[in-house]
């Protein structure tokens, strides 16, 4: 029942959509033709952020700088009973998505699926964003420069979101 429900719910809901347009009288076609020739614009003015956020990203992991974060950090980390593995993908998270679930591959490679360092940065993969993509992509493309405070904003509710995951998986999973 589940899988005719999902199969069949994307065309009725397009059916629904066109029937509802007719009847307000709303010209279907020329509307769906005009949102979509304003995504093209959307999307070509938020290629430079893009592009600056990909080759920041980038040269931040090639640097070697995580590594080195990892190692000057290790101390307090293991204070805390915190693996040090997992610094690198809290760190990147919140810039790269793509790079974090990288991170995290290679977390499930190296300790397995069911070990407590994997299930922990899945965890924490959830329960994060990739707040420096999302404010360069959004605010880039609706031309928004001055994002201090969002940035901030941001930065905190990751803080939150990756204490509280290391929390939860401390009692779930050790």
């Amino acid at each position: 029942m589940i899988s005719f429900v999902s199969a069949a719910l994307i065309p009725i809901l397009i059916c629904f959509f066109l029937l509802f347009g007719a009847y307000k009288r709303v010209p279907v076609y020329e509307t769906f033709t005009e949102g979509a020739k304003e995504g093209f614009q959307i999307s070509v003015r938020i290629i430079p952020y893009l592009v600056a956020m990909m080759v920041a990203v980038g040269m931040f992991r090639a640097s070697g700088a995580i590594d080195l974060l990892a190692e000057l950090l290790s101390p307090i980390l293991s204070f805390f009973n915190i693996p040090v593995e997992l610094l690198p993908l809290a760190i990147t998270r919140s810039l790269s998505g793509s790079g974090a679930r990288g991170i995290f591959a290679e977390l499930a490679t190296n300790y397995g699926p069911d070990s407590s360092i994997t299930k922990t940065a899945a965890v924490m993969l959830g329960s994060s964003e990739t707040t420096f993509y999302v404010l360069s992509v959004y605010f880039g493309s609706v031309g928004i420069k001055k994002f201090r405070h969002a940035i901030l904003a941001g930065i905190v509710a990751d803080l939150a979101g990756i204490v509280v995951a290391l929390v939860i998986s401390r009692f779930a999973f050790y």
